[in-house]
Order: C-alpha cells, then sequence, then structure tokens
C-alpha cells in the first residue's frame, strides 16, 4: 500500500467582532432566563406538590422535598455557569480568536508525509464568512 485515505479533524475558530460578541452575549442572556424561569416553575410546583402530598402521605415529604432540591440544584450550577460565560464574553477583546467547534477533513497520506502538520489545520471565521485556511 503506497497510500492512505484518513479523516483529520479541522479546528473551526471566528474571529471575535461586534457582531459575534452581541450574538453570544444574547444567547447567553436568554439561556439565563429560561434557566431563571425554570426555577421560578420549579419553586411553584414545588409548592403544590408539596402541599398534596402532605395531605395524601406525610411520609413521602422528605423524598419529595429532595427531589426538587436536587433539580432545583442542577439548575442552580447551570446558572452559574452560564453566568460565568457571559461574563467571559462580555470580556472579550474584539479580533481575538475564539474556538467555535471542530471538522473533519479527508486526506490521503503518502510514506514520508508529515502527519502532524495534517492535524492542526484550522479554518477561520469571520462574521460567518471563511476569510482564512491555516496548516
Amino acid at each position: 500500500m503506497e497510500e492512505m485515505t484518513l479523516r483529520v479533524p479541522v479546528a473551526v475558530k471566528a474571529k471575535v467582532t461586534e457582531d459575534l460578541k452581541a450574538k453570544i452575549v444574547s444567547d447567553l442572556e436568554t439561556r439565563l432566563d429560561m434557566v431563571n424561569k425554570d426555577l421560578e416553575a420549579i419553586e411553584f410546583q414545588a409548592q403544590r406538590i408539596l402541599a398534596d402530598a402532605a395531605k395524601v402521605d406525610a411520609t413521602s415529604l422528605t423524598a419529595i422535598r429532595q427531589q426538587i432540591d436536587e433539580e432545583k440544584n442542577k439548575r442552580l450550577a447551570f446558572k452559574e455557569e452560564v453566568t460565568a460565560k457571559l461574563k467571559d464574553a462580555q470580556g472579550l477583546a474584539l479580533g481575538t480568536e475564539i474556538p467555535q467547534g471542530t471538522l473533519e477533513q479527508t486526506v490521503t497520506v503518502k510514506i514520508g508525509d508529515d502527519l502532524d502538520a495534517m492535524m492542526g489545520a484550522e479554518i477561520l471565521l469571520e462574521d460567518g464568512k471563511i476569510v482564512a485556511f491555516r496548516q
């Protein structure tokens, strides 16, 4: 065998522009609003469920309260994570490059090729448009 076809990762990066920064901040603020609404809904439902459970079977209240607290704690952890990301996004400097994900590229390699060089491929985006390929 003289050559082989491989699929290698290609990093996709985006140059931070005013539009990209505004989009990221807006998306994170939307997530934050959603998690706040979820927390309110959990609290509202918890009160109703606990009141109903108290009428039927008082012994199950502890287990129900624990389940509600676990669900609430998951949402609170997610809220903390989104809040930290929002703070980071608001501090992004224009012109810096941030990771946007990974794609794959199919390459044909031959004996003697530099595989490390092929593994470091990148695509640079600016406002959603490809502005550079890097090897």
